[in-house]
């Protein structure tokens, strides 16, 4: 455990360090019994092969919830689900405030009444460049470039010490809807000799040389496709890349050609941005019951879809199943995205769909018509040259995201490198110290409607079926053993191959009336007995028939 001091000022990564999303993070200042706390940003990740009929995954805020009396706020840098998509789910149970800026603020709020949540947190503006105090916490929001509106780094000052907590960032010199990354302000951080800095830092692209392309690159390349294609233009993107929506929309109006929208949450966050002047100049967005009556050649269809899912936009046109939308041999489809890891085989079969009918797909692999939001590495040591940190944690990334940045932090001079992972506790300062494994934590699964530990989930037994399909068997027995009802069964999920001589079905038939021919009459009366023989006996069988063994259920009913 680690020692009390007065004044200590540690970091606690929740969610997001050792993986992609669910990004989640504590500060405690104070010593070890009496600490106060604040926690930055509250994400999800999503749910994937191993995980069936789980959507979302949020991080489990036990350790929270032990010091629930102490903690002082949540504190967003930004409104990407992976780093604000569990605070309506997690946040209320502590009734503490949460500080964000104008625009995640709207989005929390549209989030909650498009989901139907009846669960509100109290939700208090903060603005960049204005610092709030937080008992012995004052923050400051520091503007950084990101794919979404507003978004920031966050500066947190102690007695103890300083921490630029960057959540997501880039130095792009050119963003669109939105202004650069303050350098500036990081430079006179790094100047400020009233106390050290400890810097945690973004670590998504940190195998990555150079620096990421500017997103008016990308407005370039947009705009040349779009006046350049010969008939309809359909771009899909992340809804909540209003920078990009922009450089769409900027590009139809050069080109001659009317906005079409389709898609709720294109719908939804591009009206907030509005809302918010974000779009000063941009022409009003048509829905899409307009698309049929414009010509060919002088639309421009933003759309959802651009991570695969089956009911989005694009997918339904893709599929030809969208009531109002089509996509005809000739017309141009751009992929302005990149695709999470896990949705690659749905977005590349939704591509196929359209090219196998003709239509023009241009993706990042051919032009480019996306950027990262995330720094690479030339503008990771330019950030540290900035702010000049003397301790260095990694933090949102996997395994090989952080040691590639702790590598290239210990390259370039910073003088202490942390490897931490979710769960650790780090001493910043005084005397930067880790502590391996000093605090739970774990995920909680959002299942339907239903939040629930793993183990609570019931997914074992999901991968279980999916892997050996299920065999019910009932029958009845009287007292004196006999079978007065039954055998009935039930197959799900096993094969059937109608030319073999010898079915399942036939295998499992023989199993179970060997079985019970095999138990005398007295014992056939026991339930417990009977369910046991028929379990092992079907399982037996069929593995040695098919290579893998089903999930059996036996129901047996004494009367």
């Amino acid at each position: 455990m680690a020692k009390a001091r007065p004044d200590e000022l540690v970091f606690v990564p929740l969610g997001g360090v050792g993986e992609i999303g669910m990004n989640m993070a504590a500060y405690g200042f104070g010593p070890s019994h009496a600490r106060k706390w604040i926690v930055v940003d509250c994400g999800v990740t999503f749910g994937g092969p191993n995980t069936p009929g789980i959507e979302l995954v949020l991080p489990d805020p036990a350790f929270l919830e032990e010091n629930a009396d102490d903690i002082l706020a949540l504190v967003l840098t930004h409104s990407h689900e992976d780093h604000y998509g569990a605070v309506l789910d997690l946040w209320p149970a502590f009734d503490r405030p949460v500080y964000a800026t104008a625009f995640t603020m709207a989005m929390l709020s549209a989030k909650r009444a498009s989901e139907g949540i009846v669960e509100d947190v109290a939700i208090r503006q903060m603005w960049v460049g204005k610092p709030f105090t937080l008992g012995p916490f004052t923050v400051e929001a520091i503007n950084v470039a990101h794919s979404i509106p507003e978004s920031c780094s966050l500066l947190i000052t102690t007695p103890a010490g300083r921490v630029v907590h960057t959540g997501d960032w880039k130095l792009d010199p050119n963003p669109v809807g939105g202004a650069p990354t303050d350098t500036a302000r990081f430079a006179a951080i790094g100047a400020d000799t009233t106390g050290p800095v400890a810097l945690v830092c973004d670590s998504t692209n940190a195998l990555k040389d150079g620096s990421s392309p500017s997103e008016d690159e990308v407005a370039a390349t947009l705009a040349a496709l779009i006046a350049e294609a010969p008939h309809r233009v359909a771009v899909t993107t992340f809804a909540s890349n209003v920078g990009r929506v922009i450089s769409v929309a900027r590009a139809a109006q050069q080109a001659g050609r009317r906005v079409v929208m389709s898609g709720r949450a294109m719908h939804r966050i591009s009206g907030i941005a509005r809302e918010l002047g974000m779009m000063e100049g941009i022409e009003p967005f048509l829905d899409q019951d307009a698309y049929k009556e414009l010509p060919r050649s002088k639309v421009v269809l933003l759309c959802t879809g651009s991570q695969g899912e089956a009911r989005a936009a694009i997918a339904r046109i893709a599929r030809e199943e969208h009531p109002e939308i089509a996509l005809n041999a000739g017309d141009r489809v751009i992929f302005s995205s990149w695709a999470i890891p896990g949705n690659e085989r749905e977005v590349i079969d939704i591509q196929n769909m359209l090219i196998d009918r003709g239509v023009e797909v241009i993706t990042q692999a051919n032009a480019l018509v996306h950027t990262t939001g995330h720094p690479r590495r030339e503008e990771l040591k330019r950030l540290y040259d900035l702010v000049r940190p003397a301790v260095l944690v990694p933090v949102h990334g996997e395994a090989a995201h952080l040691e590639a940045h702790a590598t290239l932090g210990r390259q370039h001079g910073i003088e202490t490198v942390v490897h931490a992972r979710n769960g650790d506790m780090v001493r910043l300062f005084p005397e930067p110290t880790l502590f391996p494994g000093e605090v739970r934590t774990g995920e909680l699964y959002l299942d339907g409607n239903i939040l629930c530990t793993p183990d609570e989930s019931g997914v074992k037994g999901r991968r279980r079926l999916s892997f050996g399909g299920h065999v019910v068997i009932s029958l009845c027995v009287n007292s004196g053993g006999q079978v007065v009802a039954g055998p009935d069964m039930t197959m799900e999920g096993l094969p059937d191959v109608e030319d073999d001589d010898d079915s399942l079905r036939d295998v499992v038939k023989r199993a179970i009336a060997g079985t019970l021919k095999s138990i005398p009459p007295k014992r056939r009366s026991d339930p417990e007995l009977v369910n046991s023989a028929l379990q092992r006996a079907v399982r037996g069988e069929v593995g040695a028939y098919w290579g893998r063994k089903p999930n059996v259920t036996v129901f047996v009913h004494r009367i």
